[in-house]
């Protein structure tokens, strides 16, 4: 019998430094007053986002039903804001289905919060503000760049993202045989590999990149711009062609958030993916009203990549995810 490698793939002076992140996190939201809240990781409804895949549960108290783990804290941290919470974030242990290389993990830690009454503006500088007190000023050279989503798709590959069709995506993404019949007629999923393949990789390296004001087709959980409804208020940070974190204003209509889980739900069916039970009482919250607000989350162990000045996330971690594990 082969004997077992037991030992940490983190150094003890990565954890350290992983230790003091932490600290200067909690640090910043509380010189902001944003209130530390605590959700449940188990639950029984599943995120409908055919890109994200949960990881399933089951418990002996209650057989035969299914049980999901959090991919992110998100819809229990509305709902404390439906029920009057003031502005909150939580340091929380999340897991996905289907994620495993050089920068993911099954398991990982997300840092998100919610700022009631933020602008999409007010919540880019901050999330700006949090990374650059979380960040080593070694590795950041500059300050961060603002680009809209269309303007760096013009200004990069020539193509206009918001009006260009399937052909001209084709054309400029390069793909094999195999990777176009797999992307099929899915537009954003050719925006997607676009943004990855040819967009990201151009942005300036040891520097932060804001990318603002995705597609409409691409809100997720982001209120539609009232100025320009082709796009929506959502933002992403990029280190590099490293992406660090995602944020909103929050789309506060429950009618329209339970017809996103229904096209949700039909794009999973058309990729042959699970069809999950939805989150009801997320949607009875936004019912009831969620205040207008703005939220991130940020991947914390990529924080700890570029401050450890690798790019493998298996390093920063103690006990990564092993793909050779036996059942």
């Amino acid at each position: 019998m082969t004997e077992a490698d037991w030992r940490p793939a983190a150094r003890l002076a990565t954890a350290q430094r992983r230790a003091a992140m932490l600290d200067r996190a909690r640090r910043f939201f509380s010189e902001h007053d944003i209130l530390q809240v605590d959700t449940p990781s188990l639950s029984p409804a599943a995120v409908s986002d055919p890109h994200i895949d949960s990881v399933r549960a089951t418990l002996s108290v209650q057989r035969g039903a299914r049980f999901f783990l959090r991919t992110s804290p998100e819809y229990a941290m509305k709902r404390l804001l439906c029920a009057g919470y003031p502005d909150i974030y939580e340091i929380a242990r999340v897991y996905r289905d289907g994620e495993a290389g050089q920068r993911h993990q099954p398991e990982f830690t997300l840092i998100e919060w919610y700022r009631r009454g933020f602008s999409l503006d007010e919540m880019m500088l901050e999330a700006i503000e949090l990374l650059t007190a979380l960040l080593e000023p070694s590795r950041l050279q500059g300050r961060a760049v603002y680009r809209s989503y269309a303007a760096a798709f013009r200004e990069i590959i020539e193509i206009d993202p918001l009006t260009a069709d399937l052909d001209s995506l084709r054309l400029a993404s390069d793909a094999d045989g195999r990777l176009a019949a797999a992307l099929g007629e899915r537009r954003n999923d050719w925006l997607d590999l676009l943004l990855a393949t040819r967009v990201a990789p151009r942005f300036e390296r040891n520097r932060l990149t804001v990318l603002h004001h995705y597609p409409a087709s691409q809100a997720a959980l982001a209120r539609l711009d009232p100025e320009d409804p082709a796009v929506a208020e959502r933002f992403e940070v990029f280190y590099g062609d490293l992406e660090l974190a995602n944020g909103f204003v929050e789309l506060t209509d429950a009618a329209e958030q339970a017809q996103r889980f229904t096209s949700d739900q039909a794009d999973r069916q058309a990729r042959g993916k699970l069809h999950v039970p939805l989150d009801d009482r997320f949607l009875a919250a936004l019912q009831s009203g969620l205040p207008g607000c703005a939220g991130v989350a940020v991947g914390f162990e990529r924080l700890l990549m570029i401050n450890e000045k690798t790019d493998n996330i298996r390093s920063v971690v103690t006990f990564p995810f092993d793909a050779n594990w036996l059942p």
